[in-house]
């Protein structure tokens, strides 16, 4: 299973920035001496970029097996390695980020993110490739909640920052769909090893200029602890889980490949659950979950995460491999569904604010399930015309899925105090990471493409009734 590749710098800044418009705090509200909108922009590109790299490699995969004489298993595993570590450590990364501050925590996760993606490229074969994407998501999995922590510092005001995270939920699904559209161009105009020349680029930008757009965000008074049990149970479980669920692409479920990794990291993840029950300070408090709205939006995002990775995936397969489209023209297939995304979310937060976070994000869900089930029910017939078979599928999931992302987004971090505000990015994005591994494994198992988005748009559906009913418990 692939995912997105990552979109130019001076592109994921500049959308970063259109679409920050509407986060500007009341007066009075600003954290930091330079704007707040340019820390968001700044933020925000950051973000995107931690995602599309998530697919870096998805499109060239195929030439770098070539060039390095890997085999299937050997290109899910490189394919897979960026995100198995990002989902893994995430909770980690978040406690980290609330324990000892989350600029500080951002600039150290920034430095690793940075270097792994720098040697990347000059990796000479397949084992120093395949390490430098598991450091790669080392240091995301450090910069993701540490930029949420510091997004709580640059909003200190609770409106202001709830508006901040209309937009900010919808960045991620953003910088995926960037990454889809570009990913043929760079494979067909460049090397493979130029795709990591981005997540530099950005990395540098952002510790060039986090010292000045960005606020320092102090460690947690009393000196909270790290919770290491609890990490390495989470770390091993979350891991361990996703790369058994990831070999179901090439081994059957009954198979040992995937058996062992799944079951030994149930356990692990079920261990992690017991621990955190008596730990005095746990990682992820069993309280944290148990909030509905909270609930109901990780759900939501893992879930409109996994309709927009499944019909990448699927449909870009489809388009290449049944109607023999080059990989620039299926890229270019996408780019109304871009369009709609950038639109779509600037619409997002005054939603929001009108009618409230669980209603919008009850929308979203509906008008995605609405696209997935056109673009299941016509998308994969090799004789349906583009204009009226995948086009209207293509316009609605992004218009929900920008709805639904930038209401989930309000829903997890609302009431979330700022000493929690890692914790809660660690959550966010753990969910977003998951979120397509699970479900993109168990819709396979319906052995139709078709079938699998059905069975997708009836989970977005479903999920729409109690999105609607949080907005009734505000």
């Amino acid at each position: 299973m692939t995912a997105p590749a990552p979109a130019p710098a001076p592109s994921a800044t500049a959308t970063a920035t259109a679409t920050a418009t509407p986060t500007r705090p009341a007066e009075g509200g600003t954290a930091s001496p330079a704007s707040p909108v340019r820390g968001f922009a700044l933020l925000g590109a950051v973000q995107m970029t931690l995602i599309f790299t998530l697919a870096s490699l998805a499109v060239p995969l195929p030439r770098i097996g070539a060039e390095l004489g890997l085999d299937r298993a050997d290109l899910i595993l490189l394919s897979a390695a960026y995100g198995l570590t990002f989902a893994g450590l995430l909770l980690f990364g978040g406690r980290i980020a609330d324990r000892f501050g989350g600029r500080r925590a951002l600039t150290a996760g920034l430095v690793v993110f940075g270097a792994a993606s720098a040697l990347a490229p000059l990796a000479p074969g397949y084992e120093a490739l395949l390490t430098a994407r598991f450091a790669q998501g080392v240091g995301a999995a450090l910069v993701a909640p540490a930029g949420m922590a510091v997004l709580r510092a640059l909003y200190p005001a609770p409106a202001a920052y709830g508006r901040a995270m209309a937009t900010w939920g919808g960045l991620s699904v953003l910088g995926a769909t960037a990454g889809n559209l570009l990913s043929g161009v760079i494979s067909a105009v460049v090397s493979w090893r130029w795709s990591f020349a981005v997540p530099v680029v950005v990395a540098l930008l952002a510790l060039t200029l986090a010292p000045r757009l960005l606020p320092t965000t102090p460690a947690t008074p009393g000196g909270r602890g790290l919770d290491l049990p609890g990490a390495l149970l989470a770390t091993g479980g979350i891991t361990l889980a996703s790369y058994g669920l990831v070999l179901t692409d090439a081994e059957s479920w009954g198979s040992p490949a995937v058996l062992v990794p799944l079951l030994l990291g149930l356990l692990l993840l079920a261990g992690f659950g017991l621990v955190e029950r008596r730990a005095a300070d746990p990682l992820l408090p069993p309280g944290f979950l148990r909030d509905g709205r909270r609930a109901v939006g990780l759900a939501a995002v893992a879930i409109s995460a996994s309709g927009t990775a499944s019909v990448f995936v699927l449909l870009s397969l489809a388009l290449q491999q049944d109607r023999g489209w080059s990989a620039l023209l299926t890229s270019g297939a996408f780019v109304p569904f871009a369009v709609v995304l950038v639109g779509s979310g600037r619409f997002a937060g005054p939603l929001i604010q009108r009618y409230g976070a669980g209603r919008t994000t009850a929308a979203g869900l509906g008008t995605g399930a609405l696209g997935l089930a056109l673009l299941a029910a016509t998308g994969f017939d090799p004789a349906t015309p583009y204009a009226y078979g995948l086009l209207p599928g293509l316009l609605l999931l992004p218009a929900g899925a920008a709805l639904s992302f930038a209401g989930a987004g309000v829903l997890i971090t609302d009431g979330v105090p700022p000493e929690r505000a890692g914790l809660a990015g660690g959550v966010l994005n753990t969910a977003m990471e998951l979120g397509p591994t699970v479900v993109f494994a168990a819709v396979l198992t319906l052995g139709s493409d078709g079938a699998s988005l059905a069975a997708t748009a009836a989970a977005f559906a479903a999920l729409a009734v109690p999105a609607l009913r949080s907005a009734r418990t505000r």
